[in-house]
């Protein structure tokens, strides 16, 4: 018990300063991403999402296209038409196609894969920083984004969303809110949506085994309670002789 104290203080440790370091990267107060791995329909939409605008520049290496059809309930064919851009097989990972010394090129580095990036950052900031781009002529890509400044991705999603222009602190450069100037193709409400079902599959794909402990934490929570019901018997039967 000595030694298990200390290593879970440890880890619970390493937790909170993931997050309170994901927040100082954020400078400011995270949006709630609302995400839930068990809505089906939320994570096909999202696969939906980064298939279509994500896959081009970020790979899901950790991922296989077969995996993502189980666990999403799609069949084969659905997934090798629908979110099979690249010419990969039904078994492979999901690979972006973007040679490396191209990305280095146009983006300064190689852009991360995205497998374990809500794990890395949390659901939170990734659906902050897919609402917060906004268009900054200073910037040499054209965008900026005040959950990470500086960022050198484009804004993948501006035909959903817009373009923002960002209204600035008087006296200074300090971003003091973010404005809607040109509309996209969906209102400010449906796009929030769409960013959810993107950070929901993402998180997803950060910890697939959590779609088999939900579902099987129900079986073992119904099998506790019955356990619990039957020792309760049990002990009552020992019991009754005993004054």
């Amino acid at each position: 018990m000595k030694r298990i104290l200390p290593a879970v203080a440890l880890v619970l440790g390493l937790l909170v300063a993931g997050q309170q370091a994901a927040r100082a990267e954020g400078e400011g107060q995270l949006m709630a991403s609302g995400s839930n791995v068990g809505d089906q329909a939320s994570l096909q939409r999202g696969a939906r999402l980064f298939f279509n605008y994500c896959v081009g520049c970020h790979s899901l290496k950790y991922m296989r296209y077969s995996r993502i059809a189980d666990d999403l309930g799609l069949t084969e064919q659905q997934v090798m038409q629908n979110l099979n851009f690249t010419g990969a097989k039904f078994d492979d990972p999901v690979i972006s196609h973007m040679p490396a010394e191209d990305a280095t090129k146009w983006f300064g580095k190689d852009p991360p894969d995205l497998s374990l990036e809500v794990s890395a950052k949390t659901s939170d900031w990734v659906y902050t920083y897919l609402n917060t781009f906004y268009l900054d002529p200073k910037s040499p890509i054209g965008w900026n984004n005040t959950t990470l400044p500086n960022a050198a991705m484009p804004f993948p999603l501006w035909e959903l969303q817009g373009q923002q222009t960002a209204v600035m602190k008087p006296g200074g450069d300090e971003v003091e809110k973010l404005q809607l100037g040109n509309p996209g193709k969906l209102t400010p409400a449906q796009y929030q949506q769409a960013t959810r079902d993107l950070v929901n599959f993402l998180e997803y794909v950060s910890e697939p085994a959590a779609l088999q402990r939900h579902h099987y934490g129900v079986w073992v929570l119904l099998f506790l309670a019955l356990f619990t019901l039957l020792a309760y018997v049990l002990k009552k039967e020992y019991w009754k002789d005993v004054h």
